[in-house]
């Protein structure tokens, strides 16, 4: 499943690259803590997380990442949003608790 049918089933406001929603998700990792994310997630996967600083940006594009979704409605600093664009990755935002958000993308790659 690709990030825009995830973007479209969940409602989700995607703040950079609309145009990266074509990439494949292979998965998801859900954490705040950078060298976690670096240890423990892979290509493809969806990062949840309640950051917004540009960090992220680095730490997605160093694992290849499908995307970031930022929960509990945070709005990424422009500065996080500039190097988003310039990494190609997508962000996106939800109003929801990083655990209810979790589970519906879980039921919806394991359809």
């Amino acid at each position: 499943m690709d990030v825009q049918s995830i973007v479209k089933e969940l409602e989700l406001s995607v703040k950079c690259r609309p145009d990266r929603l074509g990439t494949q998700v292979t998965g998801g990792f859900v954490g705040d803590l950078l060298s976690d994310v670096m240890a423990n997630s892979a290509a493809g996967h969806l990062w949840i997380t309640r950051q917004t600083h540009q960090n992220i940006i680095a730490v997605a594009s160093l694992k290849d990442h499908a995307g970031i979704i930022i929960v509990q409605g945070a709005e990424p600093e422009a500065d996080t949003l500039a190097k988003a664009a310039a990494e190609a990755i997508p962000v996106m935002v939800s109003g929801l608790q990083a655990f209810e958000l979790v589970g519906r993308i879980y039921r919806i790659l394991d359809r």
